[in-house]
């Protein structure tokens, strides 16, 4: 499925007032939109006042627009000394405004500068979908949509405790006040959700009533006379879990996100890894590929991928001591039918420059500083991460026990029990997560990890040209880190054998000249040295992410194959948010690929 291109919005005054030539409205009120957002819609659903206690608080926002409302929230929480301990605001937006052109516009509001400038700092790329992003030390988190809501509000996971209702007005933009929209509100309102909007449409009060939502109209805004307030039956309950502890096997890419994750949201991680430090297994490399890897009819993968790639740019900035270089990253095409599949596949996809854009031969040999066989992708914001480095930063303060192998699991009443090869009880936790590569199937046997071997070899930095670049072509070469360039890698499915082999150079030597032809000539394959590393391949090469059944609190997040260090972020982002029942971070369909269940013979063969 190709999703609908981003068109953005444009500015545009009326008066003073931000106008959309679209749609021929304003975006607020012109008595003021600051106003607008603190009456009609903090107001509306009785904030803060309704949070006030909360260990979270979910609210649903149809119109980012100039994110006024997302602002005005933000301050008010921030304010308030009894406010929720995790506001989540999920808000949808068909054409959201260009980072620049959001910024300017808030310039109306001096007194929002700041949370401005925050937002600013991590505006998305503007493509499809799904993008989150966190404030205030993960506190906050703002998930926006970007789209056309017909189609991404059924993709949309989450409990809202309040909705902000605030499209442009329902003649002239009626899609966004359909009988479909108020489905949507229905199937997402929590028990006792509030709901406000600033428009009392006859239309608009019978889809509100006949969503299962009692309403009134309240004294409105400005030159608004009314405004419409409304409440879904029942009362919201909320009961913490108690007991917070949670067990993480492993420390790679895989255990160390989910780690980071899980204790953004307050539970009590305790990590067990059978080596000595982080990133022993496959995330031991000194240097791996980080990019996404678009497709010509943007399938499942290249969707995720892109979303774990900009979640990802986020996740690495926020974190302290990652060794990483975004220097861009060159993907050449294998013939001359896959060079112009890439052309076709950015101007279908309408991709935007700061993410992709394709490149000819003579482009593509001027970015890499060498003569290339074929054009193909540019990715100026990609590049390489030090995987050690960045386990340790997402384990940074964590609880982790290393040199300690997990030989069996078991359950016993409310908690998991993990016992070492001596039959010792290791840990116990009401809630354990597997992430322990290609360990796992020993402990679940059900999992379908299977083994790939791969050879990186290491090439002296003083033995070949300069090159700053990432490149790949069915292998890769990174720049210099540590003195050493980075070339693979080889993939043997099944093989446990650790120890370096004369061949597996050669075939990543073969590898590199089908990228940078000759560049290597001086090189003799038995000079060389390399690390050998065993990925955890799921058979369909997605990562498996979720619940391994669904009462017993045992998870999983695995299977991430070469692509770990892409996967990584917001895999774990979506586990983590799975096990706290958060809003989840990425659509329903793709969430549902991720799981383990998707491997089940009795699902596959009825």
């Amino acid at each position: 499925m190709i999703y609908e291109p981003i068109t953005p919005a444009e500015i545009s005054f009326a008066g003073t007032t931000p106008y959309s030539t679209r749609y021929d409205d304003i975006y607020h009120s012109a008595q003021g939109g600051l106003e607008q957002a603190r009456h009609v819609f903090l107001g509306g659903n009785n904030l803060p006042d309704a949070w006030q206690g909360r260990e979270r608080f979910v609210i649903y926002e149809t119109g980012f627009g100039l994110g006024l409302n997302f602002l005005a929230t933000w301050q008010a929480w921030q304010r308030d000394p009894q406010r929720c301990r995790r506001l989540h605001f999920v808000s949808i937006e068909k054409h959201p405004f260009r980072r620049d052109d959001l910024a300017k516009l808030h310039q109306q509001w001096p007194e929002l500068a700041d949370f401005s400038a925050r937002l600013a700092a991590q505006w998305p790329v503007l493509v499809p979908g799904l993008h989150r992003l966190h404030f205030e030390n993960d506190a906050i988190t703002l998930t926006l949509v970007f789209g056309d809501a017909a189609i991404w509000q059924p993709q949309l996971a989450l409990s809202a405790d309040a909705f902000y209702l605030d499209g442009f007005a329902p003649d002239r933009n009626p899609d966004l006040w359909s009988d479909a929209t108020f489905a949507q509100l229905r199937r997402l309102a929590a028990a006792g959700a509030t709901l406000a909007t600033w428009t009392v449409a006859e239309d608009v009060i019978q889809r509100v009533s006949a969503a299962g939502f009692s309403w009134e109209k309240r004294s409105g805004f400005g030159n608004k006379r009314h405004m419409l307030v409304a409440r879904a039956a029942g009362t919201r309950g909320e009961a913490r879990a108690a007991d917070r502890r949670i067990v993480v096997i492993g420390a790679g890419a895989a255990g160390s996100s989910i780690s980071q994750r899980l204790a953004a949201r307050d539970y009590e991680v305790t990590v067990i890894e059978r080596g000595p430090a982080p990133a022993g297994g496959a995330s031991g490399n000194k240097a791996g590929v980080f990019r996404p890897l678009p497709s010509l009819d943007d399938t499942r993968q290249s969707r995720l991928l892109r979303a774990c790639f900009l979640y990802g740019q986020r996740h690495l900035a926020r974190l302290d001591g990652v060794r990483y270089g975004m220097v861009g990253a060159l993907h050449i095409a294998r013939d001359a039918k896959h060079e112009d599949s890439q052309r076709r596949a950015i101007e279908r996809q309408q991709t935007p420059p700061e993410l992709a854009r394709y490149v000819d031969r003579a482009e593509a040999s001027s970015l890499a500083g060498w003569p290339v066989p074929l054009g193909g992708w540019w990715f100026p914001n990609a590049g390489w991460i030090n995987p050690p480095s960045l386990c340790a930063a997402n384990l940074a303060g964590l609880a982790t026990r290393f040199g300690i192998e997990v030989a069996r699991m078991e359950r016993i009443g409310p908690l998991w029990r993990l016992y070492d090869t001596n039959g010792q009880l290791i840990a116990e936790a009401p809630q354990l997560v597997l992430a322990n590569g290609i360990g796992t199937p020993k402990l679940l046997p059900r999992a379908p990890i299977r083994v790939g071997r791969g050879l990186v070899s290491h090439l002296p930095e003083a033995a070949v040209p300069p090159f700053n670049i990432v490149a790949t072509r069915n292998g890769y070469i990174t720049p210099a880190v540590d003195g050493i360039h980075c070339a693979g890698a080889t993939l043997a499915a099944g093989d446990l054998d650790p120890s370096p082999r004369l061949a597996d150079h050669q075939e990543n030597l073969l590898r590199l000249d089908a990228i940078l032809p000759d560049y290597a000539n001086g090189i003799a394959p038995d000079t060389l040295a390399g690390r050998v590393g065993f990925r955890p391949m799921s058979p369909d090469r997605l990562p498996i992410v979720g619940p391994v059944s669904a009462s017993d609190n045992l998870w999983i997040l695995n299977g991430f194959g070469a692509r770990g260090l892409v996967w990584a972020s917001l895999c774990a982002e979506l586990l983590a948010a799975q096990i706290a029942g958060d809003p989840l971070p990425i659509e329903q369909e793709l969430a549902s690929a991720l799981h383990l269940s998707r491997f089940d013979d009795s699902k596959n063969n009825p």
